[in-house]
């Protein structure tokens, strides 16, 4: 038994996979159950083995027993409607679209986007993080930390060695593109006219987007958290999941507020950094402070 297994978690909860056949009516025809051989369709496998990585990096690194901590069942329903170009956690399930094969491939091609929005089920579950402004921003962010991180732990990466990035080789032909968004640098995943141009992500405080609050501005503005885990996980060095994953895993589950701001957000982590040592509250600070946020020696969440 390998030392990350030794005092593992729950085991990885009961998988079911339904095919919605292109129509859009929830959840579809029951396809595959955990422990059933491969269907031969690439899309419905796709989505087996990935709710199974990241339910089992919660379960093995985390010790989370499925996305609410209760031992849930987990669905996931591919080929939903036509063309249709997203994938979601509706707040039950998983839902995969096949995109439409030009701008967009299918939706499980990505092991870091089936673990983004699963996470949202996480962070649904412990927070409820208000989805407008900045508490939306950081529930998009929170989803894209522990997406890479469920990545770079399936492939064995070093925060070093990751590519950091959401969505690298999710687009169709007509796009090329390194990735949906980067962590290591944000504002630079695209520059592509049929994506609406260049990648508009901020990395500094400085160039917050203000003036709206809608899906556009959460994505956007989730850069700044974002780049603020990188440059912790990389000056820690070795796996990001080991100690720069589990104090963002516990910053989450401290008891935050719905409308929890970034500044918030990163007191709670300077405070779960604190079971680490003073190295790791050192590189905290110093990554929190590279993106524009300063957290006081002695402060409390507001």
């Amino acid at each position: 038994m390998s030392a990350e297994r030794a005092g593992a978690g729950p085991a990885v909860p009961y998988r079911i996979v339904f095919d919605c056949r292109h129509e859009i009516k929830l959840p579809g025809v029951l396809v595959r159950r955990e422990r059933q051989r491969t269907t031969g369709d690439i899309d419905v496998d796709r989505a087996y083995r990935m709710a199974g990585e990241t339910l089992d990096f919660y379960s093995t690194v985390l010790g989370r027993n499925s996305v609410d901590d209760r031992g849930m069942p987990v669905a996931s329903t591919v080929h939903y409607g036509t063309r249709f170009q997203n994938a979601f956690w509706n707040g039950a399930q998983m839902v995969y679209g096949d995109g439409d094969g030009e701008i967009f491939g299918s939706f499980t091609t990505c092991l870091e986007v089936a673990a983004h929005e699963l996470t949202h089920g996480v962070s649904d579950t412990d927070v409820g993080l208000a989805y407008k402004g900045e508490s939306g921003a950081l529930s998009e962010s929170i989803s894209d930390v522990f997406g890479s991180l469920v990545k770079q732990r399936s492939l064995r990466q070093s925060a070093a060695g990751a590519d950091w990035l959401i969505g690298a080789g999710i687009f169709g032909p007509a796009i090329a593109c390194a990735g949906l968004r980067s962590l290591a640098a944000p504002g630079t995943a695209y520059d592509e006219p049929l994506l609406g141009g260049r990648d508009p992500q901020p990395s500094h405080m400085r160039d917050l987007v203000k003036g709206g609050s809608n899906d556009h501005f959460v994505h956007i503005n989730s850069g700044i958290p974002n780049h603020a885990f990188y440059l912790f996980a990389t000056a820690l060095g070795g796996n990001a999941w080991e100690v720069a994953g589990r104090v963002w895993y516990d910053a989450l589950r401290s008891g935050l507020d719905r409308k929890c701001g970034f500044r918030s957000f990163a007191t709670a982590t300077v405070e779960a950094a604190g079971a680490h040592g003073s190295r790791t509250v050192s590189a905290l600070r110093g990554a929190w402070h590279d993106v524009g946020i300063t957290v006081p020696a002695s402060s409390c969440r507001s």
